[in-house]
This record gives structure tokens, C-alpha cells and sequence, in this order.
């Protein structure tokens, strides 16, 4: 959100339903998102270096370097735009305390519980509290298998609320996996948004223009617009990979959409991630000058979707519930889309 905005007044009643969607609320906005999926290098430096630059990547591990540790890098970016984001916060189990034979023997499960951290380090905890007292958002990052797991997920909401201080008001699933019951279990845990409906390999609308709420109630889903990993590599085609950026602005702006824009904190190191930051900059600046609002998904829903009264559809809580798990089971199976795993 601006830190000078003063045009947060009522702005009427939004309805945002994916069959009724808003025309009211801030017009055209922009929300940014981070998910906090590895915070340190570990084996993605033996992954890299084996296909380009080992020199570099093999360094940052024997000097015990930590070009993944981007928070303040992209805290001092943020103020400095008078902006502020949604960090997603990961709790990934560990093997070594919940994997059965089977899951030791899935070499996806490896990939997880070798990039894991733990939230109540002492590194982890402060930055969280920081990007917190900040005025930054902390969410949830559902971990891997908890869209299917109550309990798992139940505890890491838990876990993260107990090193914040407070209730976390939403988050993602991480790879944005959804299962069919993963909406009503955020219900049901008191999360009041999901932002995981989208796509790590194409950028868009493919969900729609506005948040929606699959049970007609106060829970609301914003659908991801845009992954910097579906552009062109901005390290070498950056025009190329801004006028895709610039694209989805039009259509942002044309259509008053809620644009939700996903950066992984380690895109921020230049070293190794050449012209993301600068491409994100860009992207909050041409936002900032056509007069959007831009914030984190949290303030979005607090001062646009929270606590309004609002005309029911006619449905019954059995329609909703079928609604909800149609869309996220449609989500989810979408090709390239909330089921597809990212690279290291």
C-alpha cells in the first residue's frame, strides 16, 4: 500500500463472487506477493553450477554465501517506491520427523526437505518481525502437501503465528497446489483469503479480473496474474520481457482488474538474477503513475473485502461448498498451472 495514499475512505459495497464481480473498490489495483521458498542456497549452487557459471555458484556455497537473503534488499526497494508487500512464509516438514519409507524413496520429497528452513531460527523470526512492525503483510506458504492436510496445515498456521505475535489474515499454497477440499480448510483454520489460483509458466486473467468467493461468504480467492519465471529472461531480453509486463497493465487498467504480481525473493540478486529487480521496480512504478492502488493482498482485503453486508446469491451452503471444490479441483488440474512444480 502507498504510505500516502489518503483516499482510503468507504468506497460502497464490493460483491466478488466469480459469477458476480466487483465494480466497486479501488478500480484498477495492484497487489505484490513474495513466497518465501528458500531463503538460503544450498543445493541449488551444485543444480546451477552444473548447467552454467560454476565458478560463481560453487563460491557462494564454500563461502557459505547468501545470495537467497533478500529481505532487506527488497524492503529498503519498497520504501523507497512508498510501497509495501505480502511475504509468504514456508514450513515445509522434514523428513527426518514425518517421512514414511515411501516418501524417503520420491526424490520430489527430497527437493523439499533439502531447501527447508526452520521459521523459529533466530534469522528467519527476526526478519519476520521485522517485514511485520515494517507494515509489511506475513502470510502463510501452505507447504507442499498441506492443500490435502488439515492438520498439517492447521499446525504450520499455527507455528508461524506463534513467531509473528498474531494472526496471519491469508497466504499461497506453495507451487500453488490446490486440492479439492484446500479452500474450506482455509475457511475453517480463520484464513480469509487464498492467492494461489495461477500459473508458474503463463501470466493472465485465465481466472478473471477481480477476487472471488467460492462460498459466498467472507473468504475471498485473488487469482496470480503473473510469475516473473512465465517472462522472458529480463537478463537478456528485458524489452522483450517488459512489454509482456506492460501488456498485462493495459489490461489491468482497462478492465479495473486486481493484478497480483508474484517475485521470489532470491530474483532480487542481480548476480544472479540479472534485470528482475529492475524489471519489478518497473512494473511498481508504471502502476504507481497510472494511479493504482498498490499494496500487499492483506490491506487489499481489509479495506476492500472484509466485513461488508452483502446480498446472498440464492445458494444454499451445500451450492457453495460444491462451487468451491469444482473451482479449486479445476485449479488445480489446469496444465502448467497450480499442480506444476518449479525448478530449484
Amino acid at each position: 500500500m502507498r504510505e500516502k495514499k489518503g483516499d482510503a475512505d468507504a468506497r460502497g459495497d464490493p460483491r466478488v463472487t466469480r459469477t458476480e464481480p466487483s465494480e466497486s473498490g479501488p478500480g484498477f489495483a495492484v497487489c505484490l506477493t513474495h513466497d518465501v521458498d528458500r531463503p538460503y542456497k544450498t543445493y541449488q549452487g551444485l543444480y546451477y553450477a552444473a548447467k552454467s557459471n560454476p565458478g560463481y555458484h560453487l563460491r557462494t556455497l564454500l563461502r557459505r554465501e547468501n545470495p537467497y537473503w533478500q529481505f532487506e534488499e527488497v524492503m529498503a526497494l519498497e520504501r523507497d517506491l512508498g510501497v509495501r508487500s505480502s511475504f509468504y512464509f514456508l514450513n515445509e516438514p522434514s523428513l527426518l520427523e514425518t517421512g514414511s519409507l515411501s516418501d524417503w524413496l520420491e526424490p520430489k520429497n527430497w527437493v523439499e526437505h533439502l531447501g527447508r528452513y526452520d521459521l523459529d531460527s533466530a534469522s528467519v523470526a527476526t526478519a519476520v518481525r521485522d517485514l511485520d512492525e515494517g507494515g509489511w503483510e506475513v502470510g502463510i506458504h501452505g507447504s507442499f502437501r498441506s492443500c490435502d492436510d488439515f492438520d498439517r496445515l492447521r499446525t504450520e498456521k499455527r507455528e508461524l503465528e506463534a513467531v509473528l505475535g498474531h494472526e496471519v489474515v491469508g497466504g499461497r499454497q506453495h507451487h500453488l497446489k490446490l486440492g479439492p477440499n484446500t479452500w474450506r480448510y482455509h475457511r475453517e483454520l480463520g484464513l480469509k483469503y487464498d492467492a494461489s489460483p495461477g500459473s508458474s509458466s503463463e501470466n493472465g486473467f485465465q481466472h478473471g479480473y477481480r477476487p472471488f468467493r467460492p462460498f459466498d461468504d467472507d473468504f475471498v480467492v485473488f487469482p496470480l496474474t503473473l510469475m516473473e519465471v512465465s517472462l522472458p529472461d529480463p537478463g537478456s531480453a528485458f524489452d522483450e520481457a517488459w512489454a509482456e509486463c506492460e501488456r498485462l497493465l493495459d489490461e489491468a487498467e482497462a478492465n479495473d482488474a486486481v493484478m497480483t504480481v508474484l517475485w521470489h525473493p532470491r530474483y532480487f540478486n542481480e548476480d544472479e538474477f540479472p534485470g528482475y529487480r529492475r524489471l519489478y521496480r518497473r512494473i511498481v512504478e508504471r502502476a504507481l503513475d497510472r494511479g493504482a492502488w498498490v499494496g500487499p493482498v492483506a490491506d487489499y482485503y481489509r479495506e476492500f473485502l472484509a466485513d461488508r453486508e452483502r446480498g446472498g446469491s440464492g445458494d444454499s451452503d451445500d451450492d457453495a461448498d460444491e462451487r468451491a471444490t469444482d473451482s479449486a479441483t479445476t485449479d488445480s488440474a489446469t496444465p502448467g498451472g497450480a499442480g506444476r512444480s518449479l525448478s530449484p
